[in-house]
Parts: structure tokens; C-alpha cells; sequence
């Protein structure tokens, strides 16, 4: 039996063949460092998002607000009628439209964040949000339960915790024998388990 190599894997080969500008959400909707809480709060209703572009005095992306950022701190510190973009916008943290959906999700995963902006040619173009991958990748949902079952310690009997697939933390390729090792996935060979591909042969 001949293992693949964790680039022809089938499941990596669909996340790859995903670009992040097929699913990415476009015009970009913008607001003014100087809009209040109150303003972009009523512009996402009308546009239906859950977050907002602002945009500097040269037509640049300045930062991000979300939703939640309207509510954490505006509306439950009381000060959403005062408040404006400028004071509660986060860092737009972004992605190439080229690149992979796969290379979006590290990202979210890395900052902790739910949305990146999209650049083609050192230019917003667009936004993706973890629900717009979720949405092209489901069979990715049951990876991160285990996953995260593993976390908490509720994996039962079935598979172990040396038999999830994955993306590996340090290298970034597939594997399908990722080991949860000091708050990291590791794959066998960034674990230096020479014993692996041995043992698949058997």
C-alpha cells in the first residue's frame, strides 16, 4: 500500500481548488472613521452585514467594526449614541483573493477573528467570514469537533487521538495521524515519528 503524499489528499485537494475570491462577499460596504455607532448600526441593517469597512481620508482601509463591536462597546458601555467608528474599529486583518480558502481559515484561526479583508493588486476587493467557508466546506465541521472534543477531553471510544485528520500547526500540510501535543495538532512528521509510514504499510 502506497501512502499519498498530504497534498494529493482528496479532502485537501477541495479546500485548495476553493479560492477565497469564488466565495468572497462583494462591493465592499465602507463607512467614515467619523460615523457614529448609531449610523453604521442602521447602514448594516439596510445591507444586511455584520460588519463595516472604514475607510480613511485617501479611500484606504483604516480598520474594521463589527456587530459585536457595537454592542461590547457601544450599547452595553451606554455610549453607542456618542461613540463613532473610529473608537471601537479593530485591525482589518487580510487576505489575497488567490490564495486558498484553506490559507483564509489558518487565518481566522491564527487572529482569533470571524472576517478578512480580501486584496487583489494591493486593493480591497472584498470580505470572507468563517461562515462563508463553513458554508463550501461542511464536511470540515466534523474535523473541528473532533477536534475540539479532543480539547476538552471528551473524546470517547472510537478513534484516537493520534487518528485525526487535518491540517498539521507547524508545517501547515495534511495528515491524517495529527496528535494534540502542548495546545498544537502535529503531524507525524514534525513529530519525527519515523514509525508512521511503517506502520501504515503493515
Amino acid at each position: 500500500m502506497v501512502k499519498k503524499p498530504a497534498r494529493e489528499h482528496a479532502d485537501a485537494n477541495m479546500t485548495t481548488r476553493v479560492l477565497v475570491q469564488d466565495i468572497m462577499n462583494s462591493p465592499v460596504i465602507s463607512a467614515s472613521p467619523k460615523d457614529t455607532l448609531k449610523d453604521i448600526a442602521k447602514k448594516m441593517k439596510d445591507e444586511k452585514i455584520g460588519s463595516i469597512i472604514v475607510m480613511d481620508g485617501e479611500g484606504k482601509p483604516a480598520g474594521v467594526v463589527t456587530d459585536w463591536d457595537i454592542v461590547t462597546r457601544g450599547v452595553a458601555k451606554g455610549d453607542a449614541g456618542s461613540l463613532r467608528a473610529a473608537d471601537v474599529m479593530q485591525e482589518l486583518h487580510t487576505v489575497e483573493g488567490d490564495e486558498s480558502i484553506t490559507e483564509a481559515a489558518k487565518l481566522l484561526r491564527k487572529h482569533s477573528i470571524k472576517r478578512l479583508g480580501v486584496v487583489h493588486k494591493n486593493r480591497l476587493v472584498g470580505i470572507v467570514s468563517a461562515s462563508d467557508i463553513i458554508s463550501v466546506t461542511p464536511e470540515l465541521v466534523g474535523v473541528v469537533s473532533e477536534k475540539a472534543a479532543i480539547i476538552r477531553g471528551e473524546l470517547g471510544i472510537g478513534r484516537s487521538a493520534g487518528k485525526v485528520s487535518g491540517y498539521c500547526d507547524q508545517c501547515g500540510e495534511w495528515s491524517d495521524l495529527l496528535q494534540y501535543d502542548d495546545a498544537q495538532f502535529v503531524c507525524e512528521v514534525c513529530r519525527g515519528d519515523t514509525n508512521s509510514e511503517s506502520t501504515e504499510a503493515e
